[in-house]
């Protein structure tokens, strides 16, 4: 995610960093080429003239530009979903944590591995690295066994699904609490709510990663796109004559980064600057539950690098 302040309107003009620019640059060199040759040749193509008129492309843009943006909609609103989503991991952990803390009847116990509030509220931050691992296809095993040991590491990775393999062990921990008569029932059940909302959210994640944008309507966007913009300079040639190549240059600059924006956002989860920071987030919500533990040898919050946090 970029979170470098919004710079004055020359800098952000030629800012670089989060811009859309170096994914599109060969298809924009590629038409304003194609749009100084006809300008030049004046519209002649293998010594026929190709004779189009503004009228069909005025029509056709804008029907593009409003397909772009039901596109750019829609791919927008699983962005926003998923960091939605990761909100309520943050709010469903923090609060699992205060009444693990707070409302658990015995004193904690002085080996950590022994003390049962601790192995929950490990586990919950165990659970959030693991589904941010999950989501980016990368090995989670490092960090459940930094945080819960090799014993629980192999165990995680036997599972079939290791954010779900942690919350069953968040609801043992409960369950044994409760029979122990370390917490009270109805207190138990407050705390099994934000364990479900903590699935919940994990499935509302899988959901938006396992569900892509149908291919077949980006695709259509995608080539009508370029045969409009590569078209283009046949219809203005006779129009604006030695400008065609600059008016095609900002046309295709904003279709095809419109439409690379809306590829870029409809997979929130990725490791792209304008992606989701689910390392910045983990790394907060391991912050938030091991100082409500009691622990002072914290992790420093993850900074920006050159501008993007991740």
């Amino acid at each position: 995610m970029i979170v470098v302040d919004r710079p004055n309107a020359l800098r952000l003009f030629f800012a670089l960093r989060g811009s859309i620019l170096p994914r599109i640059f060969w298809s924009l060199a590629t038409c304003t080429v194609l749009a100084t040759a006809v300008a030049f040749s004046h519209g002649m193509l293998f010594q026929w003239k190709v004779t189009l008129t503004p009228v069909p492309f005025s029509l056709i843009g804008l029907a593009l530009a409003i397909f772009l943006g039901f596109r750019n909609t829609a791919a927008y609103d699983r962005y926003w979903e998923a960091r939605r989503l990761w909100g309520d991991v943050v709010h469903r952990s923090r609060s699992l944590a205060r009444e693990v803390q707070t409302l658990f009847q015995t004193p904690a116990a002085p080996d950590p591995a022994d003390d049962a509030r601790a192995v929950l509220v490990r586990r919950t931050i165990g659970f959030a690295h693991a589904l941010r691992h999950q989501l980016r296809d990368s090995d989670a095993g490092p960090d459940i066994e930094r945080l819960l040991g090799a014993d629980e590491a192999r165990a995680f990775r036997a599972a079939s699904l290791g954010t779900e393999h942690l919350l069953r062990g968040v609801g043992r921990g409960l369950g044994e609490a409760l029979r122990a008569g370390q917490v009270d029932a109805r207190i138990a059940a407050e705390i099994d709510t934000h364990v479900s909302g903590l699935a919940a959210a994990a499935a509302g994640c899988e959901r938006i990663a396992s569900t892509p944008i149908p291919f077949a309507y980006t695709l259509l966007l995608h080539r009508t796109a370029y045969v409009y913009c590569f078209l283009l300079p046949f219809g203005l040639v006779d129009l604006i004559g030695y400008l065609t190549p600059f008016v095609v240059l900002v046309v295709a600059y904003t279709f095809f980064g419109l439409d690379a924006v809306g590829d870029e956002i409809k997979d929130p989860f990725g490791l792209k600057p304008n992606h989701l920071p689910l390392e910045a987030i983990c790394r907060t919500i391991e912050i938030n539950l091991l100082e409500a533990l009691g622990e002072t040898d914290l992790p420093p919050p993850l900074a920006p690098l050159a501008g993007v946090l991740r």
